[in-house]
């Protein structure tokens, strides 16, 4: 399982990679894991603005359907919807190409309530 030292995380297996006060935001490869073959993301088109904590989509798996919560408050500046033509990118590359969306920062020091990799780990039993 592949564990990226630089990125930021939550409970709820979302990540965060911060360029500048820029946020990229997917979910773990833990999480695409366990939800199996991604069939769908589902990120509403008008979504402009995400405050943490608040489900700002969903994903769908061939067993299940489950919640996007964002890590961090911000203004949408980019959905990727290359994965809805391409949904499986997320289980091949959860922190590359399967990204989910980009915002501008709105309160940075929401990242120091996230967890690094070693505390990640440590909430999987690694």
């Amino acid at each position: 399982m592949n564990f990226p030292a630089e990125l930021k995380y939550t409970a709820d297996h979302e990540w965060v990679k911060v360029e500048g006060n820029i946020g990229i935001i997917g979910v773990t490869d833990h999480a695409q894991g366990e939800l199996g073959d991604v069939v769908y993301v589902d990120i509403p088109d008008d979504l402009a603005n995400i405050n943490k904590g608040d489900s700002f989509g969903t994903i769908e798996a061939v067993k299940t359907v489950a919640d996007l919560f964002a890590p961090v408050s911000g203004k949408v500046i980019e959905i990727n919807r290359s994965i809805n033509d391409s949904p499986e990118v997320v289980n091949q590359d959860p922190y590359g190409a399967g990204w989910m969306i980009k915002i501008e920062l709105s309160n940075l020091d929401e990242l120091n309530e996230l967890m690094d990799v070693e505390a990640y780990k440590a909430t999987l039993g690694h």
